[in-house]
């Protein structure tokens, strides 16, 4: 018998708004596999291994399911309130 049912994809998608981010780096700290601060300390999100900068066109990254909980933890606790979470 299986206690734990396996979890069920959440799709989640993360961005943020460059404009409010103050580089706290709290995002960073909780989930460094989707967030990047870059050199001038403002946070990014990260889609694998490819940081969506200001140069990218696209700027939400999907959640690997594993991290969504720590996704959720650092939009919370963003002092800023600059990070969004989606479908």
């Amino acid at each position: 018998m299986n206690l734990n049912p396996p979890r069920k994809e959440t799709n989640m998608k993360v961005w943020i708004d460059q404009d409010l981010c103050s580089g706290v780096g709290l995002c960073a700290d909780l989930a460094p596999q989707v967030f990047h601060i870059d050199k001038d300390g403002i946070a990014w999100v990260k889609d694998g291994d490819r940081v969506l900068g200001p140069d990218s066109e696209q700027k939400a990254a999907i959640v690997p399911d594993p991290l969504a909980d720590d996704v959720l933890e650092a939009a919370e606790g963003c002092p800023e309130g600059c990070i969004y979470v989606g479908q």
